[in-house]
């Protein structure tokens, strides 16, 4: 049975998240802000978390940001504002999905089965790549670079790893969407630019591998 974590200030929205996860068969805690969610991850593991943005105390933003540094849990933020910066900001900080308040339910279900899906089938034992001093470990997400581990987001691991299964194949930026977001209904080309962008930072000396595809999108390239 799959742990989630709940963490809003509203209790009325936690108890319809945990109506809905408990009906779908998953176990679940609440947290009413970012601190008391942050305490319960260091001492439980969760297998996804669903985190609002403001909160008292600690809001969704600082608190994923500090749980990044311990932990690469799926997480789900919630927010009443739909500003692009505010999604992008939170992809850049390691977030799986970005769902805009008043919400569907059963749509959060469906979004919370989909990055657990995608996140098991990403532990599924694959080889080991090499480019160089690059070296790419499926089964154990670690990358490292002339002998040194790479600092990547989970998204930034996710589409690193799609891009390299691809590799010497034309990806357009809709189909990386889709295939490493899970869906293509909210985002744009920016929301991959920025990815790739970091990618290429944090690759260092290997950075050339992520090929530009004007026009079209982006290849990695041998």
């Amino acid at each position: 049975m799959y742990q989630l974590l709940i963490v809003d200030d509203e209790q009325k929205i936690r108890e319809v998240i945990r109506e809905y996860a408990e009906f779908n068969e998953y176990s679940v805690d609440e947290a009413a802000d970012g601190m008391e969610a942050l305490n319960l991850c260091r001492e439980k593991q969760y297998d996804l978390i669903v985190m609002d943005i403001m909160m008292p105390k600690l809001d969704g933003f600082s608190a994923c940001k500090e749980l990044r540094k311990f932990s690469d849990t799926p997480v789900i933020m919630l927010s009443a504002r739909g500003e692009e910066y505010d999604k992008l900001f939170g992809f850049e900080l390691g977030i799986d999905d970005y769902v805009t308040k008043p919400f569907s339910p059963k749509e959060l279900m469906a979004r919370i089965h989909a990055v657990l899906s995608r996140r098991q089938a990403g532990q599924k034992p694959q080889e080991i790549y090499t480019f160089g001093g690059l070296e790419i470990n499926m089964a154990a997400r670690t990358v490292t670079i002339d002998g040194k581990k790479a600092d990547l987001t989970p998204k930034e691991y996710e589409l690193l790893f799609y891009l390299v299964q691809n590799k010497n194949l034309a990806l357009s930026r809709d189909k990386l969407l889709s295939d490493v977001w899970g869906y293509d209904f909210f985002g744009d080309d920016r929301t991959i630019d920025t990815h790739i962008k970091n990618l290429r930072n944090n690759l260092g000396p290997y950075r050339d591998h992520i090929v530009t595809l004007r026009g079209v999108g982006y290849k990695f390239e041998e």
